[in-house]
């Protein structure tokens, strides 16, 4: 497991869940052009993280970014500041900014030819078994 945070984002952790609902599950490759394409203000942030998650792949593991999947992401609540908003007759209205702490988890896959194969070994071992009985 390859992880990567990004603790005190300042964008409430509703808005950032917004994209990475659509990220997990993806391919490295594909997660990074959904981050790009997607028209939400957390897409940079969670592309910056997916890369730095990448070259901790490749540094610390030596594993290939084409063998990564998003296998988790979770956008957890950070610190909030409050602030106050003056409103009529002198008195204030809280104001909320919230702040986000992500984890990113990458995990490896293996090549799909080996599972193709597999799933072949198998069926041709069940096609004998019938033919036995």
């Amino acid at each position: 497991m390859i992880t990567a945070t990004l603790n005190d984002y300042r964008q409430s952790p509703r808005k950032v869940r917004s994209v990475a609902n659509v990220i997990k599950g993806k391919t490295v490759t594909d997660a990074m052009n959904a981050c790009t394409f997607i028209g939400k203000s957390a897409g940079l942030p969670l592309k910056k993280l997916i890369a730095s998650a990448i070259a901790n792949a490749t540094h610390n593991f030596k594993i290939e970014p084409t063998n990564l999947v998003v296998k988790d992401l979770r956008v957890d609540g950070g610190p909030i500041l409050y602030r106050r908003m003056p409103r009529a007759r002198g008195s204030a209205n809280p104001i909320r900014k919230r702040t986000s702490h992500i984890t990113l988890v990458l995990e490896e896959i293996t090549p799909k030819a080996k599972k193709v194969r597999k799933i072949a070994d198998k069926k041709v071992t069940e096609k004998v078994e019938v033919k036995k009985s």
